[in-house]
């Protein structure tokens, strides 16, 4: 498994976090997780920096998801303890004071979506695929926040479609419901995100501050607690095989236990 890493870089009021794990489409392992964490920590003490643009290396891929490998010996507090975590570190990109923008190109799935959707902004190239299709895929189930989140980014009816019918949307019904900003073509990608960033960096910052702080207020207040569903999930014989076949490059065998 290729490591990976987060990377930052500052370029006058502009700071890139670039997801750089190609080979992997970008997938995240723990130590990704702790290193966007990191950079989140850091940039309120940047104070040139006013947006952040987060996207991932390669061009095939934002964040194609954790990493599967890393869930072979989960267990049902496992799953607790991971989702504590990916809510903390989604929690802080979200607090962040400077407005955010995620860059979708290509693959952009259960944890990428997680990502791009803590961030305020998105824009995306018309290869730009987002969805959790963990229903098809791994067997697990995702927290309340990061189903509040998504919500309020798609509306209900395509996050019933993408977590229980494991749909992945396209690009243009992304544009369509607002989740994207805009869909640009592949070579016009970078100058769309430079554009997009210098004018929010243009803007008031105590404003976007504020009305940020104000947004993720609400949306905790409508977040129930649902670890007894997660616990039931990760510790299920489901999860396991869902694991075990994605590891193994097969089709999973359901069983309803």
């Amino acid at each position: 498994m290729t490591a990976g890493t987060v990377r930052l870089s500052i370029e006058g009021p502009v700071a890139t976090v670039l997801f750089d794990r190609p080979a992997a489409r970008n997938a995240m392992t723990w130590d990704m997780y702790q290193e966007l964490v990191a950079i989140c920590e850091r940039l309120p003490g940047e104070p040139g920096v006013r947006v952040a643009c987060l996207r991932g290396a390669g061009g095939e891929a934002f964040v194609a998801g954790t990493d599967i490998e890393q869930f072979k010996t989960f267990d049902a507090e496992r799953g607790v303890e991971y989702e504590r975590t990916i809510d903390a570190g989604m929690g802080r990109l979200a607090a962040l004071d400077i407005p955010t923008v995620a860059v979708i190109e290509g693959w952009c799935v259960g944890g990428g979506l997680a990502i791009a959707t803590a961030c305020d902004i998105r824009i995306g190239t018309p290869s730009a695929r987002l969805g959790v299709p963990i229903a098809r895929t791994l067997g697990n189930c995702l927290s309340s926040s990061n189903i509040t989140r998504l919500i309020a980014a798609f509306g209900l009816p395509r996050v019933q479609r993408m977590l229980v019918g494991a749909e992945v949307l396209r690009a243009d019904e992304a544009l369509a419901c607002g989740y994207l900003a805009e869909v640009v073509a592949p070579d016009a990608i970078d100058a769309a995100a430079r554009t997009l960033c210098e004018r929010l960096a243009a803007l008031a910052p105590v404003t976007q501050a504020v009305t940020k702080e104000a947004l993720r207020r609400i949306l905790r207040e409508n977040t129930p607690d649902v670890e007894d569903l997660i616990r039931r999930t990760y510790g299920s014989e489901d999860f396991r095989e869902g694991v075990t076949a994605f590891t193994e490059k097969r089709p999973p065998v359901w069983r309803g236990r």
